[in-house]
């Protein structure tokens, strides 16, 4: 995504891209870092440091587009105020051996994190937003997709907490703390700071299924010999 946006803009460009390890692509304009997934690790610590880094101080004239994907909740794990890498990893783990849906787990992700949850979008304001999103959850959900970083999310501390009960995850103290105080809040739908972001979906399963059956539709030539 970095390496096709960056070959088809003109214009002023500048960035940083976190991908699993062995996936980067060389860039000209866009650093790329690598990090672990589906446990995070501190290089995807470090880089969502960075990402924050690079959205600091913009002004309204500035765009920012987010090229999000399936996977960016383990490629961005910043932990919550009172939540170390450690917690995060071991609720990760947790999260993955309890039999948690995708959306479960990622509201659980999104209320401990100190990045999802729309909170850098909200980094980002007051520039314009463009988000491209390619989904990899049912029902394309732009909140589900990498645990919705540049989107207002609806579900709340009291839903993570439901979620946790459900599946029996022991919690550490500082993450109970967060949810049960509910200072672990998302950035809602509603929130000013959200009023310039624009969300695209650019490839969906759903899509991916239909476009497939399209050219299954197309009749085929078999040559005779």
């Amino acid at each position: 995504m970095a390496r096709v946006l960056e070959t088809n803009w003109k214009g002023s460009l500048e960035g940083v891209v976190v991908t699993r390890y062995g996936h980067a692509v060389p860039c000209k304009r866009i650093k790329i870092i690598e990090a672990a997934h589906p446990v995070p690790d501190d290089a995807g610590l470090r880089a969502s440091k960075e990402l924050l880094n690079a959205v600091n101080n913009l002004s309204a004239d500035d765009l920012v587009i987010c090229l999000i994907s399936g996977g960016g909740s383990s490629l961005l794990p910043m932990p919550a105020d009172g939540v170390s890498l450690e917690d995060k990893q071991d609720i990760s783990r947790a999260l993955l051996k309890s039999g948690a849906n995708i959306t479960e787990m990622n509201c659980v992700r999104r209320h401990l994190s100190g990045i999802k949850g729309g909170r850098l979008a909200a980094a980002c304001h007051p520039a314009q937003v463009l988000n491209l999103l390619i989904s990899d959850v049912p029902g394309d959900n732009p909140m589900d997709i990498a645990s919705g970083p540049t989107v207002g999310d609806p579900s709340s501390c009291a839903d993570a907490l439901d979620i946790i009960r459900r599946y029996n995850i022991e919690l550490p103290p500082g993450a109970r703390r967060l949810l049960e105080s509910g200072e672990g809040e998302t950035v809602k739908t509603d929130d000013p700071r959200l009023a310039k972001v624009s969300t695209h979906l650019i490839a969906t399963p759903q899509l991916a299924l239909l476009a497939a059956a399209e050219v299954a539709k197309k009749p085929v030539s078999i040559p005779f010999c």
